[in-house]
């Protein structure tokens, strides 16, 4: 009984809200109603619930079923399949090796045929002809990565083809042909001009020579130019239709020509040698127009001199005229106090002679030393260049070899002709001095002639 009563109590503290919500209370007999109807509810669901799950069942049952059906027959697939493969592998193997037996050697054949191309495909890259025909690299190229697969074989009109570019390339390399081209010039900008090129060898145009540029297929005008002499020859192939012309020809096919850019001019060999190569040069300069001026000078003195030897009654403005002018101005002097007042007047005249030579002996002199002084200062750079960064790069000793050796140049280039010039100036003030010092003792020899015969 105290079960009942507890059972109660708990199905109206779980039915209490809803007898909250009324607005008259319960009784327990409308209450176990409640409960009664309650659980033939449940009951109701409960048996749905447990139909829908057997349902469920049962199809979960029938695609398991389906699955494994599936399975079987992808099974039985599979096998078909591999069996299939595997005789497919095996007749593939006899296929391959019947058509090695039967190529025999067309196999070894097709492999020259292969390196052929390829081979020739580098070439054409690099070729002159390239620029005229570009077509046909992008033919040997597909016909290379043909032949490298071992099912695909060339055929006659391919053979065929190859052996056309090789003679065309031949044929091509014997011909100086005019036509339309892009180049670009000195200054990056990129014009059509007509050039011609001559063989496979060089290509030339509006009177300069280009540079082929295999990287990316261009023709770029040389930055540098060879000589007048060669870009002369250009004009008269260029401008030519027919007949022989000579050229000047790169047998290398643009690699003296490319040396010819990088190789630096007189300009740039002397800004090589620095700051003494310039001084050197500026003395050499001084050196040159002091001895220009004296050689002037004493040319034009000397042919006065020359002159003035054939009046010597009428003193002149020269050397020997002031000399003769005091030989008259003192006619009753001693022979011994004229042949001192005569060698007072060439002293005299001696320096202004003589003037600007000394210093034409020490630009000689100087010349080659400072051009030393520029050679330890290169090597000093050089060394310094290996202590830092070793002599892994050749290009980091070049300066300061540059430097050592154009300022030995420099200077020994200075050097020799100041010495030449010197000399040929020393020798004609020498003459000069001679030619006097030979009139004044003439003149004492006359006076004393003359003195011996007034006392007889």
């Amino acid at each position: 009984m105290s079960t009942y009563k507890l059972l109660l109590a708990m199905l109206a503290i779980v039915l209490s809200p809803l007898a909250m919500a009324q607005s008259e209370p319960v009784s327990l007999d409308e209450l176990l109603q409640k409960v009664k109807a309650g659980r033939v509810q449940d009951s109701k669901e409960n048996a749905a619930r447990l139909e829908r799950f057997r349902a469920d069942n049962a199809a979960q049952a029938r695609l398991l079923e389906a699955a494994r059906a599936e399975r079987t027959s992808a099974e039985a697939r599979s096998k078909e399949l591999e069996t299939a493969f595997e005789e497919n592998d095996a007749k593939l193997v006899e296929l391959e090796l019947a058509l090695k037996e039967r190529l025999g050697s067309l196999k070894e054949l097709f492999g020259v045929l292969q390196q052929a191309a390829g081979d020739a495909r580098g070439q054409f890259e690099n070729s002159l002809t390239h620029v005229q025909f570009p077509e046909r690299v992008d033919f040997l190229t597909e016909l290379a990565q043909k032949m490298g697969q071992s099912s695909r074989l060339a055929s006659i009109e391919e053979i065929e083809q190859l052996w056309f570019e090789l003679q065309r390339e031949m044929t091509e390399s014997g011909k100086v042909v005019r036509f339309p081209a892009k180049v670009i010039t000195a200054n990056g900008d990129e014009v059509e001009q007509e050039v011609v090129r001559v063989g496979a060898f060089n290509v030339v145009a509006d009177d300069k020579y280009l540079q082929f540029v295999p990287e990316t297929g261009h023709l770029v005008e040389l930055a540098r130019q060879p000589q007048a002499r060669y870009l002369e020859k250009v004009d008269a192939l260029t401008s030519a239709t027919s007949g022989m012309h000579p050229f000047g020809l790169d047998p290398s096919r643009g690699q003296i020509l490319s040396l010819l850019v990088q190789a630096p001019d007189l300009r740039e060999r002397i800004a090589q040698g620095g700051v003494v190569g310039y001084v050197i040069l500026g003395l050499g300069a001084l050196a040159l127009l002091i001895a220009l001026e004296r050689l002037l000078v004493l040319t034009l003195t000397g042919l006065r001199v020359a002159a003035q030897t054939r009046k010597l009654d009428q003193p002149g403005s020269n050397p020997l005229g002031r000399i003769l002018k005091v030989y008259h101005d003192n006619p009753q002097a001693d022979t011994e106090t004229l042949e001192l007042k005569l060698s007072e007047a060439i002293l005299r005249e001696t320096p202004r002679i003589n003037r600007m030579l000394m210093f034409l002996k020490i630009i000689a002199v100087v010349a080659p030393l400072l051009g030393l002084l520029g050679t330890v200062t290169g090597m000093i750079i050089t060394f310094q260049a290996i202590t830092l960064f070793g002599t892994g790069d050749p290009k980091l000793m070049a300066g300061g070899i540059s430097t050592a050796l154009v300022t030995t140049v420099l200077g020994l280039c200075v050097a020799i002709p100041t010495v030449l010039l010197h000399t040929l100036v020393a020798s004609r003030a020498r003459r000069l001095n001679q030619v006097l010092e030979e009139q004044t003792a003439g003149m004492i020899a006359a006076h004393s002639e003359r003195q011996h015969a007034a006392a007889a």
